[in-house]
This record gives C-alpha cells, sequence and structure tokens, in this order.
C-alpha cells in the first residue's frame, strides 16, 4: 500500500503541469510570427530551478514542413555564473513524449529530471536548451520523427539561446538526443551548414538514435509496447501529409489509436499505461502485412531516415544491446555507414541495457565527449573497433 501511495503522488507530480505555463503563453498571431527563426516571441521564469542555475520556458519562431513561420516551444538553462557572451549551448533534443498538445516536456514539473546530464552540463558552464518539437505546447500538429521538423526545431532553439545569451560571434553548440531526438539531432548535423550557418557545430551525440525507419517500423509492429509508437507515427503522419488512416489501419482499430495520441510518455507509469491501452491492437490494427512496402508510407519513411553527415562533424553513438526498440544492428550499421564516410564515431555499446535507460546511462560519457569538443580536443574514433557485421544485417 505504500509503495502504492507513493507511485501515485510521483505520478501526479510529474503528470501535473506548471500553473505559469497557461495557454496565453502558447497562442500566438501573425505578428508574433513575423521575425527570423529562431529569435524569441516571449520567455518566463520557471520554478524551481537548478540550484546555481536560472531556466526559462520559451516560445520561439522557426520554419513549418511547407515553409510558413510557425512558434515552438521549449527550455533555456543557464548557470548563474560566467560568461554569457562566449557561453557555448547544448541544445537537449527529447525522445518520444508523445503526439498531444499537453506532451510537451517544457509543461512537466520533470522537465529538468528528463534532459540527461543536464547536472554535469551546467557544472561544465554549458547552457541548455531543450525544444519541444513543434506542436507540443505550441500550436499545430505535431510531426512525429519527421527528421527536418525536428532538425529545424532544434537549430533554432540553439539560435533562441543565442539571443537569451546576448551572443554576437559564432555560436559554439552541440547536440545531445535520445531515440526521437536522437533523430532529431542527426538531422540537426544533416541542416546545420545550410539552415544555421551562423552557429558552429562541434558535435553530434545520440544514444540509441532512430535511423532506419522502416526497420523500426517493422520491429514495433513486431513487439510489446512497439504498437504503439507505429500508432502515434500513423495518427500523426495521416494529420501532416492528409493522408486517409483509414487506408492502412482497420476501422476497428481507429478509436484505439486516437487513445493513444491523446496520451503523453513521461514516466514509467505512463509507459506501463500505453501498454495496457496498445493491448486491442494486437487483435486489429493494420490492414497491411508490412507498412514499409506501402505507399506513400514507404516514401516517408524512406524520406525521414537520416543519411550521413558532414565528416568533419564528430559523433559519439551510444546503444543498449538488450534495446528491444531499436534493434542494436540498426544502429551500428548507421555507425558502419558514418565510418565509411570518414566521419570520427566513438560508439558506446552497453550490455544489457534496454531503450529507456540508455541516455541515463551513457550521460557522463555523452556530457566528457561534448566538453571535450568545446574544448578543442582531437575527437576519438572507435571505428576500428566496430563488430563485424553477421549475416542479415
Amino acid at each position: 500500500m505504500a509503495y502504492g501511495l507513493l507511485a501515485l503522488a510521483l505520478w501526479t507530480l510529474f503528470r501535473s503541469p506548471s500553473a505559469k505555463a497557461g495557454q496565453e503563453f502558447f497562442a500566438v498571431g501573425d505578428v508574433d510570427l513575423a521575425g527570423r527563426p529562431g529569435s524569441i516571441i516571449r520567455s518566463e521564469p520557471m520554478p524551481f530551478s537548478p540550484p546555481d542555475a536560472s531556466a526559462f520556458r520559451i516560445l520561439y519562431r522557426s520554419v513549418g514542413l511547407h515553409g510558413e513561420p510557425i512558434a515552438v516551444s521549449g527550455v533555456f538553462i543557464k548557470p548563474s555564473t560566467g560568461n554569457d557572451a562566449v557561453r557555448p549551448v547544448v541544445a537537449w533534443a527529447h525522445p518520444t513524449s508523445g503526439v498531444a498538445t499537453a506532451c510537451a516536456p517544457s509543461l512537466s514539473r520533470g522537465v529538468y529530471r528528463q534532459i540527461q546530464g543536464l547536472e554535469q552540463l551546467l557544472q561544465q558552464g554549458f547552457a541548455v536548451v531543450a525544444t519541444d518539437y513543434p506542436g507540443l505546447g505550441g500550436p499545430g500538429v505535431h510531426p512525429y520523427l519527421i527528421g527536418e521538423s525536428e532538425g529545424r526545431a532544434v537549430l533554432d532553439s540553439v539560435r533562441a539561446a543565442r539571443e537569451l545569451l546576448a551572443q554576437s560571434s559564432p555560436t559554439q553548440f552541440a547536440v545531445w538526443g535520445h531515440s526521437q531526438g536522437g533523430q532529431a539531432a542527426l538531422y540537426a548535423g544533416l541542416l546545420a551548414r545550410s539552415y544555421a550557418p551562423e552557429l558552429t557545430l562541434e558535435g553530434i551525440a545520440a544514444a540509441a538514435p532512430v535511423t532506419d525507419l522502416a526497420t523500426l517500423m517493422r520491429d514495433d509492429f513486431a513487439s510489446s509496447g512497439g504498437k504503439g509508437l507505429t500508432a502515434l507515427t500513423l495518427w500523426s503522419w495521416s494529420r501532416v501529409f492528409d493522408i486517409k488512416l483509414d487506408k492502412i489501419v482497420d476501422p476497428a482499430a481507429i478509436s484505439t489509436v486516437d487513445t493513444l495520441a491523446g496520451g503523453c510518455i513521461e514516466t514509467i507509469f505512463d509507459f506501463l499505461e500505453r501498454r495496457i491501452e496498445e493491448r486491442p491492437l494486437s487483435k486489429d490494427f493494420l490492414t497491411v502485412t508490412d507498412i514499409s512496402a506501402a505507399q506513400p508510407w514507404n516514401d516517408l519513411l524512406k524520406q525521414n531516415s537520416p543519411g550521413v553527415l558532414p565528416r568533419e562533424v564528430p559523433v559519439f553513438i551510444a546503444q543498449g544491446l538488450g534495446d528491444g526498440i531499436v534493434r542494436p544492428s540498426v544502429t551500428i550499421s548507421y555507425v558502419r555507414q558514418l565510418c565509411n564516410h570518414g566521419t570520427s564515431v566513438d560508439f558506446l555499446a552497453v550490455s544489457k541495457v534496454g531503450h529507456g535507460f540508455i541516455a541515463r546511462d551513457t550521460a557522463r560519457e555523452a556530457v566528457r565527449w561534448i566538453g571535450d569538443r568545446f574544448a578543442g580536443a582531437i575527437a576519438p574514433n572507435t571505428c576500428a573497433q566496430l563488430p563485424q557485421p553477421q549475416q542479415g544485417d
């Protein structure tokens, strides 16, 4: 009984949004959207900041998938001491939190705990900015697992941090992301040179990044807990790309998909709740056996699977070998592509660690790696130590 009451208290604490984050903060009009991407629309102090730091909820301008101006929310945190004019910035890209507007991490009281390695980053004097991605907190549908949308949101969050720090010289920054956020980090690296040339990208760190979306969808569809992620993708993409959902989803499953799309994933309790809610999908779900073979889904999966980064951008990638969501062999295959392209990759494989905890368990290594990039150290390269490909990889 005591454990149950504690669990309920923790669930309530982390699921309840801050009372200060009223709808008026996220409301925008045409006048608000007029301005350069990455410029601040508004900001407000957040309660319970980390020790010796200041935290702000931010709303900044970005660019939508059709080139339209949009507003994106997030969190900005900086140490109380140090020189803001030359402070490096780390952009945190969060893992799946859901597709509903209310699933924005900036609305969660547990947001500081969700940013893996935050304490160490602040101790090293770095500013941290954490985008919610479009459609979470801010208006519009969340373009879930759509790489260009995520990458722009990340880069514009760094621009927003640059404005808040009042920096005039090129801003040093790195991106650190997990799962969906790993995909966002990679796309930020792909877009940085052309989209935000005034920023200086020092490196990309990713834990269990989403890379090969076609394989991810096939694996998730076959796994317990994975069908819910497939459902979120289909729900989001059907709205973003104006595709009829009933052409691929059994009519009997539509209500379950809608239910899953209305929930958020912030704590282990949410994850367990989603596992229960997705159970009806084991009986009725898709009308095709392989989503990656159906159009237009096949083309969209390919378009949102990241390619190799510019070879001058070093990369840190961590992967749990017990991961049942992002298969280790898929991540290793992507790392091998980077290595063959001439990228310096520091690859860290961790045995017996699953998908949910790989960023937490490798945060110290990721932060240390990021700090070395800001210090100008030569990036480590473990490509020669990669395991040899197995048959079928």
